[in-house]
C-alpha cells in the first residue's frame, strides 16, 4: 500500500490553543471548527480506521454551546473550550456505545458518563468519536481490535502502536487537535512515538480512572494526546485532580503543567541534570532509533542540562514482573464478562447450564490476545503458584520503584527511547506475542513504579524515515517536569 501524506492546511493544521484562542476572539466559530474535522474524518477514515464512532450531532451540539456562549460574551469553561477531542474507546458515555474494541461489548451504552468525559463537557470540548484500541486495551498495534486494523498515517502498512493506536493515528492524520489515552504498559507513549505526536502518562492516581474499562488497576492510568506540547498541558489540566469516585485517586493540587510548558517554551535547560538509564537501548534497539535519541539528549546538553548516567540494575526482571503482575489483574478484572452481569450472552436457548453459557459467551467474545492473557493470570494467582509468581513480581515492583528512587537522587528527569524500533510493519508481531510484549520493554517501568512519563517527537530514524519518541520520566507528582523539558527541547527543534 502507498504512503499516505498529511496536508497541511486550513483549520485542522492548527494546534489547539491556536484554535481556542481563534474562536474566544470570534474569528472563528466551534461548529466551523468542529465541523472541519468531522469532514476531514468522512473523507480519510476509511483508510486510516481511527475511528469506532463518530458522534457528530453530539460534538457539533457542543460546539453551538460554545459558540452561544462566545456571543453572549460569557468566559471560557475552560482555555481549549470549543476544541474537538477524539476519546479512545475505554471510558464509558451516555451518548455512544463503548466497547472497549470488543465483541464482548458490541453496541454497550453506558447509564453513566466516565468522570473524564464529565470534566471534558464541562470545559466544553465537543468529543468527535471513540477511537480504535486493542481489545481491552491489551496490545501494542491496534491489531488485536474486534472491529478493524488501524494504520499509522506516516506509512499504511505499518503499526500505528498500541493499544491507542486510533487516537494517535487521528491526531497524526489531522482527523482531531486533542485526544485522551490509557496507559497500562506504555499505550499513550508507544503509539505516539510510533505517530510523530504527543503522549503523556501522568502520575498514577492524578487522574481519575472512574469509568474508565479495566484492564490492570494498580497499572491503568489515563492521559493527554496532542500534536504538541503545550496542548498537551491544557489538555492535562482539565482532566487531572482528584474524584471522590475513584479509590485511587489521590487528593492533591494539580501540578501546573501549563505553566511549566510556557516556562520551557524559553529553550533554557540550564541547572536541569538528565539521567540516561544505563540499561536503556543495547542489543535490540534500532539503529536509527538509538541515533536518533543520542541527538535529542545531546541536544538538550547544549540547551544548558547536564547529563549522568544513572544504574537501574532491577530493570533486567521488568518484563516478567510486568506481565504477571498484569495478566493476574486482568484474570480478575475481566471475570464480570461472562454472559450474566456484563457484555453479550452466548448459548442462553435453555439447552445449557449456566456455566456452559459462560464459557460459550467468554469463548465467543473475546479475541486470542484477551484470552491468553485471562488463562496466564489465572494460572498465576491460582494456588501453589502465588508465591512463585505473582508474590515474587510484586517484590520485583518494589526494587523498580527503589531503583527510580536511586536515579532521582541524581538527577531531575530521564530522558530515552519511548520504543526499541519505528512503526513495524502490519502483522509483524501478530503472531508472536513474546517479540509483541518486548516491545514495549522501555515503557513497562513506569507504569510498575507509578510514575510520570512523556513521548515527544524526536524527528525520523535516519535509517527508516519514521517518526522516534524521546521518552521523559519524572518522579510521582512532579508531571510539570515533562513538560519544561519537552517544551524546551520541542523549542528549538
Amino acid at each position: 500500500m502507498a504512503d499516505y501524506t498529511i496536508p497541511a492546511e486550513g483549520l485542522t493544521s492548527l494546534p489547539a490553543h491556536v484554535l481556542a484562542e481563534k474562536i474566544q476572539a470570534g474569528e472563528v466559530t466551534s461548529r466551523e471548527v468542529t465541523q472541519a474535522f468531522l469532514d476531514r474524518i468522512a473523507e480519510i477514515d476509511e483508510t486510516i480506521g481511527a475511528f469506532l464512532h463518530v458522534g457528530a450531532e453530539e460534538a457539533l451540539k457542543t460546539a453551538d454551546e460554545v459558540d452561544a456562549a462566545v456571543k453572549a460574551g460569557e468566559a471560557p469553561a475552560s482555555p481549549l473550550a470549543g476544541v474537538p477531542l477524539a476519546l479512545k474507546d475505554l471510558f464509558v458515555t451516555t451518548d455512544a456505545p463503548t466497547t472497549a474494541a470488543s465483541k464482548m461489548l458490541e453496541g454497550y451504552m453506558s447509564p453513566y458518563d466516565a468522570t473524564i468525559v464529565t470534566k471534558i463537557r464541562e470545559a466544553g470540548i465537543p468529543i468527535l468519536g471513540k477511537t480504535n484500541l486493542d481489545e481491552f486495551a491489551m496490545g501494542s498495534s491496534t491489531e488485536n481490535s474486534a472491529y478493524k486494523v488501524t494504520r499509522n498515517p506516516h506509512d499504511l502498512d505499518r503499526t500505528p502502536g498500541g493499544s491507542g493506536g486510533g487516537t494517535a493515528a487521528a491526531l497524526a492524520a489531522g482527523q482531531a487537535p486533542l485526544g485522551i489515552g490509557t496507559d497500562t504498559g506504555g499505550s499513550i507513549r508507544e503509539p505516539a512515538s510510533l505517530t510523530g505526536t504527543v503522549g503523556v502518562k501522568p502520575t498514577y492516581g492524578a487522574v481519575s480512572r472512574y469509568g474508565m474499562i479495566a484492564n490492570a488497576s494498580s497499572l491503568d492510568q489515563c492521559g493527554p494526546c496532542a500534536n504538541n506540547v503545550l496542548d498537551t498541558a491544557l489538555l492535562h489540566e482539565v482532566i487531572a485532580g482528584h474524584d471522590e469516585f475513584d479509590a485511587t485517586s489521590v487528593d492533591r493540587e494539580v501540578s501546573s503543567v501549563v505553566e511549566a510548558a510556557k516556562q520551557g517554551a524559553s529553550g533554557d535547560l540550564t541547572g536541569v541534570k538528565v539521567g540516561r538509564v544505563k540499561q536503556f537501548g543495547g542489543e535490540g534497539t534500532q539503529a536509527g532509533v538509538a541515533e536518533a535519541v543520542d541527538k535529542a539528549i545531546a541536544q538538550l546538553e547544549s540547551q544548558g542540562a547536564e547529563i549522568v548516567e544513572v544504574d537501574c540494575p532491577n530493570f533486567a526482571h521488568v518484563m516478567g514482573a510486568y506481565y504477571l503482575i498484569q495478566t493476574s489483574e486482568v484474570s480478575s478484572n475481566l471475570a464480570r464478562f461472562d454472559g450474566m452481569r456484563y457484555g453479550q450472552r452466548v448459548g442462553d436457548d435453555g439447552k445449557h447450564s449456566a456455566e456452559e453459557v459462560m464459557a460459550l459467551t467468554r469463548g465467543e467474545g473475546f479475541g486470542d490476545e484477551v484470552k491468553r492473557r485471562v488463562i496466564l493470570g489465572t494460572y498465576a494467582l491460582s494456588v501453589g503458584y502465588y508465591d512463585a509468581y505473582y508474590l515474587q513480581a510484586q517484590r520485583i515492583r518494589t526494587l523498580v520503584a527503589q531503583d527510580f528512587g536511586k536515579a532521582f537522587e541524581q538527577v531531575d528527569i530521564i530522558a530515552g527511547p519511548a520504543t526499541p524500533t519505528t512503526a513495524f510493519k502490519l502483522g509483524d508481531k501478530v503472531d508472536d506475542p513474546l517479540a509483541m510484549y518486548n516491545f514495549d520493554l522501555f515503557t513497562l517501568p513506569l507504569n510498575l513504579a507509578g510514575l510520570p512519563g512523556m513521548s515527544v517527537p524526536a524527528g525520523t530514524a535516519a535509517d527508516t524515515g519514521l517518526p522516534v519518541g524521546l521518552q521523559l520520566i519524572a518522579p510521582a507528582f512532579a508531571d510539570e517536569r515533562l513538560y519544561r523539558v519537552a517544551a524546551a527541547f520541542e523549542a528549538r527543534r
